[in-house]
Protein backbone atom coordinates (compact mmCIF):
# COMPACT_ATOMS: atom_id res chain seq x y z
CA UNK A 1 0.00 0.00 0.00
CA UNK A 2 1.26 3.42 -1.06
CA UNK A 3 1.15 5.51 2.54
CA UNK A 4 2.67 8.65 0.99
CA UNK A 5 -0.76 8.86 -1.69
CA UNK A 6 -3.27 7.66 1.37
CA UNK A 7 -1.77 9.61 4.01
CA UNK A 8 -3.41 13.51 2.21
CA UNK A 9 -7.03 11.78 1.91
CA UNK A 10 -7.43 10.20 5.48
CA UNK A 11 -9.28 12.70 7.26
CA UNK A 12 -8.31 13.25 11.44
CA UNK A 13 -11.07 12.92 13.51
CA UNK A 14 -13.05 15.62 15.22
CA UNK A 15 -10.00 17.78 13.87
CA UNK A 16 -12.01 21.36 14.61
CA UNK A 17 -13.01 20.69 17.61
CA UNK A 18 -10.53 19.32 19.01
CA UNK A 19 -8.70 22.47 17.27
CA UNK A 20 -11.60 24.42 19.33
CA UNK A 21 -10.57 23.19 22.62
CA UNK A 22 -7.26 22.58 22.48
CA UNK A 23 -6.45 26.37 20.74
CA UNK A 24 -6.65 28.50 23.77
CA UNK A 25 -4.24 26.99 25.48
CA UNK A 26 -1.85 27.14 22.63
CA UNK A 27 -2.47 30.79 21.46
CA UNK A 28 1.04 31.59 22.91
CA UNK A 29 3.04 28.81 21.86
CA UNK A 30 4.33 25.85 24.01
CA UNK A 31 4.50 21.87 24.54
CA UNK A 32 1.66 19.94 22.71
CA UNK A 33 1.84 15.91 23.03
CA UNK A 34 0.37 14.11 20.71
CA UNK A 35 0.27 10.71 22.49
CA UNK A 36 -0.91 8.79 19.27
CA UNK A 37 0.48 10.19 16.50
CA UNK A 38 -0.41 7.51 13.73
CA UNK A 39 -0.11 9.45 10.38
CA UNK A 40 0.50 12.70 11.91
CA UNK A 41 -2.80 14.50 10.82
CA UNK A 42 -3.58 16.01 14.18
CA UNK A 43 -0.45 16.71 15.03
CA UNK A 44 0.40 18.66 11.00
CA UNK A 45 -2.73 20.59 11.73
CA UNK A 46 -1.52 21.55 15.21
CA UNK A 47 1.74 22.66 13.98
CA UNK A 48 0.45 24.56 10.76
CA UNK A 49 -1.85 26.52 12.82
CA UNK A 50 0.37 27.67 16.20
CA UNK A 51 3.95 29.01 15.16
CA UNK A 52 5.06 28.66 18.59
CA UNK A 53 4.66 25.55 19.45
CA UNK A 54 6.86 22.27 19.81
CA UNK A 55 5.43 18.46 19.05
CA UNK A 56 6.22 15.39 21.48
CA UNK A 57 4.81 13.13 19.71
CA UNK A 58 4.40 9.55 20.71
CA UNK A 59 3.22 6.06 18.85
CA UNK A 60 3.95 2.69 19.72
CA UNK A 61 4.10 1.85 15.85
CA UNK A 62 7.66 2.09 14.02
CA UNK A 63 5.99 1.99 11.00
CA UNK A 64 3.70 5.39 12.22
CA UNK A 65 6.55 7.07 13.64
CA UNK A 66 8.51 6.93 10.36
CA UNK A 67 5.69 7.92 8.06
CA UNK A 68 4.86 10.66 10.28
CA UNK A 69 8.40 11.68 10.50
CA UNK A 70 8.10 12.07 6.52
CA UNK A 71 5.08 14.12 6.75
CA UNK A 72 5.83 16.44 9.50
CA UNK A 73 9.39 17.07 8.08
CA UNK A 74 9.49 20.76 7.30
CA UNK A 75 8.57 20.96 10.96
CA UNK A 76 11.57 19.32 11.55
CA UNK A 77 13.04 21.71 14.56
CA UNK A 78 9.78 21.51 16.47
CA UNK A 79 8.74 18.32 16.92
CA UNK A 80 10.27 15.28 18.71
CA UNK A 81 9.09 11.72 18.39
CA UNK A 82 9.31 9.18 20.82
CA UNK A 83 8.91 5.33 20.18
CA UNK A 84 6.79 4.57 23.48
CA UNK A 85 3.18 3.73 23.96
CA UNK A 86 1.10 6.23 25.70
CA UNK A 87 1.33 5.86 28.94
CA UNK A 88 5.32 6.56 28.32
CA UNK A 89 4.53 10.07 28.07
CA UNK A 90 6.76 11.17 31.45
CA UNK A 91 9.65 9.29 29.47
CA UNK A 92 8.97 11.25 26.54
CA UNK A 93 8.85 14.40 27.94
CA UNK A 94 12.07 13.85 29.67
CA UNK A 95 14.05 12.78 26.35
CA UNK A 96 12.73 16.24 24.70
CA UNK A 97 14.27 17.44 27.93
CA UNK A 98 11.51 18.64 29.33
CA UNK A 99 9.93 18.11 33.20
CA UNK A 100 7.47 15.57 33.33
CA UNK A 101 4.98 17.34 35.39
CA UNK A 102 3.55 20.88 34.61
CA UNK A 103 5.61 21.69 31.45
CA UNK A 104 2.78 21.07 28.54
CA UNK A 105 0.30 23.09 27.38
CA UNK A 106 -2.17 20.83 25.14
CA UNK A 107 -2.52 16.94 24.77
CA UNK A 108 -4.24 14.86 22.51
CA UNK A 109 -5.01 11.28 22.91
CA UNK A 110 -6.49 9.70 19.86
CA UNK A 111 -7.19 5.98 21.16
CA UNK A 112 -7.62 2.61 19.57
CA UNK A 113 -6.66 0.96 16.19
CA UNK A 114 -5.03 3.66 13.56
CA UNK A 115 -6.02 3.64 10.01
CA UNK A 116 -2.68 2.62 9.10
CA UNK A 117 -3.20 -0.04 11.44
CA UNK A 118 -6.94 -0.87 9.73
CA UNK A 119 -5.84 -0.16 5.82
CA UNK A 120 -2.34 -2.30 5.92
CA UNK A 121 -4.33 -5.93 5.61
CA UNK A 122 -1.38 -8.15 6.97
CA UNK A 123 -1.21 -6.33 10.28
CA UNK A 124 -4.47 -8.63 11.13
CA UNK A 125 -6.58 -5.92 12.60
CA UNK A 126 -9.80 -6.63 10.03
CA UNK A 127 -11.79 -9.30 10.21
CA UNK A 128 -12.82 -8.68 6.77
CA UNK A 129 -9.38 -9.70 4.69
CA UNK A 130 -7.94 -13.17 5.36
CA UNK A 131 -4.43 -12.23 7.25
CA UNK A 132 -1.79 -13.60 9.95
CA UNK A 133 -3.42 -12.95 13.61
CA UNK A 134 -1.11 -10.74 14.46
CA UNK A 135 -2.68 -7.67 15.68
CA UNK A 136 0.45 -5.82 17.53
CA UNK A 137 -0.07 -2.04 17.40
CA UNK A 138 4.04 -2.23 18.01
CA UNK A 139 5.25 -4.81 15.80
CA UNK A 140 8.76 -5.32 17.95
CA UNK A 141 6.15 -6.65 20.64
CA UNK A 142 6.37 -10.03 21.67
CA UNK A 143 2.27 -11.27 21.97
CA UNK A 144 -0.21 -11.81 19.12
CA UNK A 145 -3.41 -12.59 18.93
CA UNK A 146 -2.13 -16.57 17.75
CA UNK A 147 -0.51 -16.14 20.92
CA UNK A 148 -3.57 -15.97 22.63
CA UNK A 149 -5.95 -17.88 20.92
CA UNK A 150 -3.17 -21.02 21.09
CA UNK A 151 -1.89 -20.84 24.51
CA UNK A 152 -4.23 -18.96 26.30
CA UNK A 153 -6.64 -21.30 28.76
CA UNK A 154 -10.07 -21.63 28.42
CA UNK A 155 -10.94 -19.01 31.67
CA UNK A 156 -8.87 -16.79 30.42
CA UNK A 157 -10.07 -16.45 26.85
CA UNK A 158 -13.70 -16.51 27.66
CA UNK A 159 -12.80 -13.68 30.61
CA UNK A 160 -11.27 -11.63 27.72
CA UNK A 161 -14.03 -12.41 25.28
CA UNK A 162 -16.98 -10.67 27.68
CA UNK A 163 -14.79 -8.48 29.53
CA UNK A 164 -13.33 -6.82 26.25
CA UNK A 165 -15.58 -7.42 23.44
CA UNK A 166 -19.04 -7.61 25.70
CA UNK A 167 -19.34 -11.30 23.81
CA UNK A 168 -22.55 -12.93 25.22
CA UNK A 169 -21.69 -16.31 23.78
CA UNK A 170 -17.92 -15.57 25.46
CA UNK A 171 -17.66 -19.40 26.90
CA UNK A 172 -19.09 -21.25 23.97
CA UNK A 173 -16.67 -19.89 22.11
CA UNK A 174 -13.64 -19.90 24.06
CA UNK A 175 -14.33 -23.73 24.29
CA UNK A 176 -14.50 -24.10 20.17
CA UNK A 177 -10.92 -22.51 20.50
CA UNK A 178 -9.54 -25.23 22.57
CA UNK A 179 -10.89 -28.16 20.93
CA UNK A 180 -10.09 -26.51 17.46
CA UNK A 181 -6.42 -25.66 18.80
CA UNK A 182 -5.42 -29.30 19.55
CA UNK A 183 -6.02 -30.03 16.16
CA UNK A 184 -4.71 -27.36 14.11
CA UNK A 185 -3.33 -23.82 15.99
CA UNK A 186 -4.65 -21.01 14.84
CA UNK A 187 -2.32 -18.49 12.37
CA UNK A 188 -4.58 -16.73 10.14
CA UNK A 189 -7.82 -14.56 10.89
CA UNK A 190 -9.52 -16.48 8.33
CA UNK A 191 -9.93 -19.57 10.83
CA UNK A 192 -11.37 -17.59 13.43
CA UNK A 193 -13.87 -15.56 11.58
CA UNK A 194 -15.34 -19.22 10.34
CA UNK A 195 -14.82 -20.74 14.08
CA UNK A 196 -17.00 -17.63 14.87
CA UNK A 197 -19.80 -18.63 12.34
CA UNK A 198 -20.11 -21.84 13.43
CA UNK A 199 -20.03 -20.60 17.51
CA UNK A 200 -22.66 -18.12 17.35
CA UNK A 201 -26.10 -18.79 16.65
CA UNK A 202 -27.84 -17.37 13.43
CA UNK A 203 -30.24 -15.61 14.51
CA UNK A 204 -27.84 -13.68 16.48
CA UNK A 205 -25.61 -13.56 13.53
CA UNK A 206 -28.49 -11.90 11.70
CA UNK A 207 -29.42 -9.05 14.12
CA UNK A 208 -25.88 -8.39 16.23
CA UNK A 209 -23.51 -7.23 13.86
CA UNK A 210 -20.52 -9.13 11.68
CA UNK A 211 -19.90 -11.47 14.75
CA UNK A 212 -16.07 -11.47 14.96
CA UNK A 213 -16.24 -7.70 15.78
CA UNK A 214 -16.20 -8.57 19.62
CA UNK A 215 -13.97 -10.77 19.26
CA UNK A 216 -11.22 -9.07 17.62
CA UNK A 217 -11.83 -6.22 19.57
CA UNK A 218 -11.38 -8.23 22.51
CA UNK A 219 -8.43 -9.82 21.25
CA UNK A 220 -6.85 -6.31 20.08
CA UNK A 221 -6.82 -5.10 23.09
CA UNK A 222 -5.55 -7.86 24.89
CA UNK A 223 -2.39 -8.00 22.68
CA UNK A 224 -1.89 -4.75 23.43
CA UNK A 225 -2.49 -4.26 26.67
CA UNK A 226 -4.69 -0.97 25.64
CA UNK A 227 -6.97 -0.65 28.75
CA UNK A 228 -3.85 -1.01 31.43
CA UNK A 229 -1.96 1.22 28.87
CA UNK A 230 -4.48 3.85 29.25
CA UNK A 231 -5.38 3.89 33.11
CA UNK A 232 -1.35 4.80 32.93
CA UNK A 233 -0.99 7.02 30.55
CA UNK A 234 -4.36 9.17 32.27
CA UNK A 235 -2.41 10.52 35.49
CA UNK A 236 0.88 11.02 33.30
CA UNK A 237 -0.70 12.86 30.88
CA UNK A 238 -3.04 14.97 33.75
CA UNK A 239 0.30 15.72 35.74
CA UNK A 240 2.00 16.86 32.50
CA UNK A 241 -0.14 19.78 32.11
CA UNK A 242 0.80 23.31 33.23
CA UNK A 243 -2.06 25.49 34.67
CA UNK A 244 -4.16 26.47 32.10
CA UNK A 245 -3.48 23.27 29.71
CA UNK A 246 -5.76 21.37 28.22
CA UNK A 247 -6.66 17.69 27.19
CA UNK A 248 -8.58 16.03 24.44
CA UNK A 249 -9.29 12.25 24.80
CA UNK A 250 -10.95 10.66 21.92
CA UNK A 251 -12.35 6.86 22.68
CA UNK A 252 -13.77 4.51 20.48
CA UNK A 253 -15.59 1.54 22.53
CA UNK A 254 -17.07 1.83 26.29
CA UNK A 255 -14.24 0.45 27.89
CA UNK A 256 -12.07 3.20 27.25
CA UNK A 257 -15.03 6.04 27.47
CA UNK A 258 -15.56 5.15 30.78
CA UNK A 259 -12.27 5.00 32.20
CA UNK A 260 -11.51 8.22 30.54
CA UNK A 261 -14.92 9.29 32.49
CA UNK A 262 -13.83 8.40 35.80
CA UNK A 263 -10.55 9.77 35.75
CA UNK A 264 -11.43 13.51 34.65
CA UNK A 265 -14.59 13.15 37.70
CA UNK A 266 -12.04 12.41 40.06
CA UNK A 267 -9.55 15.04 38.88
CA UNK A 268 -12.40 17.72 38.77
CA UNK A 269 -13.77 16.83 42.04
CA UNK A 270 -13.36 18.50 45.29
CA UNK A 271 -11.13 16.78 47.64
CA UNK A 272 -12.76 18.44 51.00
CA UNK A 273 -14.74 16.35 52.96
CA UNK A 274 -18.53 17.21 52.24
CA UNK A 275 -19.71 17.86 56.05
CA UNK A 276 -16.97 21.17 55.83
CA UNK A 277 -18.89 24.12 54.74
CA UNK A 278 -15.98 25.51 52.91
CA UNK A 279 -13.07 24.41 50.37
CA UNK A 280 -9.90 23.84 52.27
CA UNK A 281 -6.97 24.98 50.86
CA UNK A 282 -5.23 22.92 48.13
CA UNK A 283 -7.93 20.35 48.43
CA UNK A 284 -10.32 22.15 45.37
CA UNK A 285 -10.88 20.66 42.02
CA UNK A 286 -7.58 20.32 39.72
CA UNK A 287 -9.60 20.30 36.59
CA UNK A 288 -12.38 21.73 34.50
CA UNK A 289 -14.56 19.25 32.64
CA UNK A 290 -14.69 20.88 29.09
CA UNK A 291 -17.40 18.61 27.69
CA UNK A 292 -20.97 17.76 28.22
CA UNK A 293 -21.00 14.00 28.76
CA UNK A 294 -19.06 12.63 25.86
CA UNK A 295 -18.94 14.34 22.44
CA UNK A 296 -19.85 12.58 19.23
CA UNK A 297 -19.03 13.29 15.55
CA UNK A 298 -21.35 15.06 13.55
CA UNK A 299 -23.17 13.22 10.62
CA UNK A 300 -21.15 15.06 8.04
CA UNK A 301 -17.83 14.31 10.08
CA UNK A 302 -18.86 10.51 9.67
CA UNK A 303 -19.90 11.12 6.30
CA UNK A 304 -16.07 12.30 5.24
CA UNK A 305 -15.03 9.44 7.56
CA UNK A 306 -16.91 6.47 8.93
CA UNK A 307 -14.38 5.60 10.73
CA UNK A 308 -15.76 8.40 13.45
CA UNK A 309 -18.34 7.27 13.95
CA UNK A 310 -18.21 5.36 16.97
CA UNK A 311 -15.56 8.19 18.63
CA UNK A 312 -16.08 9.59 22.19
CA UNK A 313 -14.72 13.04 23.10
CA UNK A 314 -13.84 14.23 26.26
CA UNK A 315 -11.85 17.41 27.60
CA UNK A 316 -10.75 19.04 30.67
CA UNK A 317 -8.79 22.14 31.62
CA UNK A 318 -6.06 22.33 34.70
CA UNK A 319 -7.43 25.12 36.83
CA UNK A 320 -5.06 24.77 40.11
CA UNK A 321 -1.31 23.35 40.30
CA UNK A 322 -2.77 20.44 42.78
CA UNK A 323 -0.11 17.58 43.47
CA UNK A 324 1.17 14.83 40.43
CA UNK A 325 -0.67 11.48 40.78
CA UNK A 326 -3.69 12.74 43.15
Amino acid sequence: MNHENHTPRHVPVLLRRADEILGPALTSGGVMIDATLGLGGHSEYFLRTYPDIHLVGLDRDTDALRLAGERLRPFADRITLVHTRYDGIADALRQAGLAPTASVRAILMDLGVSSMQLDEADRGFAYSVDAPLDMRMDPTAELTAADVLNTYDHGDLARILKNYGDERFAGRIASEIVKRRAQRPFTTSAQLVELLYDAIPAATRRTGGHPAKRTFQALRIEVNRELESLELALPAALDALEVGGRIVVMSYQSLEDKLVKQVLARRSASRTPLDLPVELPGMGPEFRVLTRGAEKATDREIEENPRAAPVRMRAAERITAGEAGT
